[in-house]
């Protein structure tokens, strides 16, 4: 066959759209879940796996679904940072941090978890590596390396670290065994992927399909791009609302940014793409401030904006504590954990997530329909209905009290407010006054 330009464009095409054919298949589970980073180094005092084990059955109880555990690899000496060093800076992918516990350790916590009803997902760094990973000793072409064969770091700061070379094929192929290892050995549900966009998105798409040769997983990417959610992730991270509630809490922004901002989300993902909604993880409360810091008098309702938003809501381990304090990165410094209104919230919203569809990440939730008010300048108002399950969420992102009008027909029910338990019944249009930073979050009855 003669292969005119008219169909070598055709096949340009065709090979283009099959690349980013959508193939993901969400497990079940992840449905109605919300996911809870856990610092092990922090989280306790010997800081060690069968410590963390024991606060399983309280976050159960909090509405927690998804365990992701930051890095449990040994770390790398060389280059260290600090005295006890960068969990990112992996220096064996099949051994386990000494620190923690032993693989039986691990294991446990693992069986633990599922029969909890919850799943475990690793932190996974798959861009680089320690000076002293293992591989360096026995595959050195595993790494990128300059003209000299000196090794490279693509980011400065990360001295600690050298990067791997994806043009290798066996590199790929070691890699994605050694992720293959902690499903078949030890059962875990999936990983978060560190810079998963600085990782080629071929190689992340055969290792989902590997892996759901094991058992379905779950994949998060430290990414944003639209297209790693196609074929290899379920979720990426929602900075962009990160952001805004920054400025929002400053005064630099207001609700029109926001209303923009869900305009262009909503243009670039498909509806079905889980976003991982956050006001603090690991990354922003150890270099970025706490959330208390950025947010202010604006952080609770912020985090209540998070549980109630289409997309999966993240809590940073310390958070139902009210973690006011920016964690070291690498040295020991234990969350300061203490009773905090925090704790009541998250389980008040993250268990209405579990049970009230309205709530549920992506096609599996319920339509969400903005709500306008007689001043969406500074209220934010919104709808989420699933059949029978609907949801009234109302914001007051300012500094001062606000009344405001509502008229939409999706206001009219007889509700319980989420949070106290009380009742009301709505016509059409309604009156609303919300102190400054206050919500209202209405289920219904």
């Amino acid at each position: 066959m003669k292969l005119t330009p008219n169909i070598l464009i055709g096949l340009i095409i065709m090979i283009h759209l099959n690349a980013f054919e959508r193939t993901i298949v969400h497990p079940d589970w992840s449905r109605n879940a919300t996911i809870y980073e856990v610092n092990i180094r922090q989280f306790s005092q010997g800081g060690t796996f069968q410590e963390f084990e024991k606060s399983l059955p309280e976050l159960k109880k909090m509405g927690i679904k998804i365990l992701w555990l930051m890095p449990i690899h040994p770390i790398g000496e060389v280059h260290r940072k600090g005295n006890l060093g960068s969990y990112y800076a992996v220096r064996d992918y099949t051994d386990i941090n000494p620190e923690f516990g032993t693989k039986a350790d691990f294991r446990r916590l693992v069986e633990k978890t599922h029969e909890l009803g919850m799943y475990l997902i690793i932190d996974w760094v798959a861009n680089h590596a320690a000076w002293d990973n293992v591989w360096t000793k026995t595959h050195i072409e595993y790494f990128d390396r300059d003209t000299l064969g000196n090794h490279i770091t693509e980011v400065k700061d990360w001295t600690d670290v050298i990067d791997l070379d994806y043009d290798n094929p066996d590199l790929r192929r070691v890699m994605t065994d050694a992720m293959k290892y902690w499903v078949k050995e030890f059962d875990i549900d999936g990983f978060r992927c560190d810079v998963a966009a600085m990782v080629p998105t071929d190689f992340w798409n055969n290792v989902r399909r590997e892996l759901e040769t094991i058992k379905p997983v779950f994949m998060l990417a430290e990414a944003y791009e639209p297209e790693l959610h196609t074929q290899a992730f379920d979720m990426t991270y929602a900075w962009t609302y990160k952001d805004w509630m920054n400025a929002m809490a400053k005064g630099k922004k207001d609700v029109r940014q926001l209303d923009r901002l869900i305009l262009k989300e909503q243009k670039m993902y498909h509806p079905d793409d889980y976003r991982m909604m956050f006001v603090t993880n690991h990354d922003l409360n150890s270099w970025d401030g706490t959330a208390y810091e950025r947010l202010g008098d604006a952080a609770e309702i912020c985090l209540v904006f998070i549980c109630l938003f289409p997309g999966m809501p993240l809590v940073y381990n310390g958070q139902e504590a009210g973690l006011n304090k920016a964690l070291s990165f690498f040295e020991k410094d234990l969350i300061p954990w203490q009773e905090h209104p925090n704790r009541e919230l998250f389980t008040r919203l993250l268990n209405l997530k579990q049970t009230n569809q309205a709530l549920w990440n992506g096609t599996a939730g319920g339509e969400f329909t903005r709500l306008k008010t007689s001043n969406d300048k500074q209220v934010f108002a919104f709808c989420r209905q699933k059949e029978q399950h609907k949801v009234i969420a109302v914001f007051n992102f300012s500094n001062q009290q606000q009344v405001v009008r509502i008229h939409h027909n999706k206001l009219e029910g007889e509700y319980i407010n989420a949070l106290t338990d009380s009742k009301l019944a709505l016509s059409d249009k309604a009156t609303l006054r919300l102190n400054k930073w206050n919500y209202l979050v209405l289920v219904t009855n």
